[in-house]
């Protein structure tokens, strides 16, 4: 099994209220868990407009699955023009026997 998490940044510059920002959030959230079965939640700045950070977990039985979801997902955010990505940060679980 491969596993790994990924720590989304974003802006989203046309957000002027939080309500305005979670109408971006959601459609991107739900777009994301649809790329590939992923599981996908907004984890840090729940009160900032323009911010938002999005946790990603994927799990794959071979290593070029995982990192072809991986891939899936840069390509999804790419294609959101609501958002700026700001970084990714990647983190590789590894299973112990």
């Amino acid at each position: 099994m491969y596993a790994a998490a990924l720590r989304i940044e974003l802006r989203i510059p046309a957000a002027n209220s939080l309500k305005a920002k979670r109408a971006v959030v959601r459609p991107l959230i739900e777009g994301l868990k649809r790329v590939a079965s992923l599981s996908v939640s907004e984890i840090d700045h729940h009160d900032h407009w323009q911010l938002s950070s999005i946790g990603v977990a994927a799990v794959a039985p071979g290593a070029t699955r995982l990192e072809m979801l991986i891939e899936r997902v840069q390509g999804y955010l790419e294609e959101c023009v609501e958002i700026e990505v700001l970084e990714i940060r990647v983190s590789y679980l590894e299973e112990s026997l």
